[in-house]
């Protein structure tokens, strides 16, 4: 019979992984833009709209122009402000939240939807205060 702190530590390795997956694997249909593609596709996509998941402390560093501040910690009560039909351009500081943002707006029914690789960390354009 197995040791009940076997069974406990099995489960609980079997949660870590499941969390470290979680966050850390892509997310299917999402495009992951270098900055090169990012911009050109700012540039030449007109039904888009720029959303930065970063927090408003973050956001007074700088960010991209155009660009609507919806933080990731409320994604989820604010996404009635993103418009369905469009192609959503995601970004945060390392690409991280971003990612995690576009697994709500999915489950939510948005399909168009691209993140920048990197975050605003590999960033080289210009930033707006």
């Amino acid at each position: 019979m197995m040791d009940i702190h076997v069974t406990i530590r099995i489960v609980v390795i079997a949660l870590f992984a499941m969390f470290i997956y979680s966050r850390f694997a892509g997310v299917k249909g999402l495009k992951n833009l270098r900055t090169e593609q990012f911009k050109d596709e700012l540039k030449t996509n007109p039904n888009k709209m720029l959303v930065d998941v970063r927090e408003p402390n973050e956001v007074k560093r700088g960010y991209i122009a155009g660009a609507v501040n919806i933080p990731l910690s409320q994604m989820k009560q604010r996404i009635g402000e993103i418009p369905a039909g469009k192609s959503i351009y995601l970004y945060c500081q390392s690409g991280m939240r971003s990612k995690q943002a576009a697994r709500v707006l999915q489950k939510n029914g948005y399909r168009e939807l691209a993140h920048l690789q990197g975050g605003i960390m590999a960033w080289d354009g210009k930033l707006s205060k």
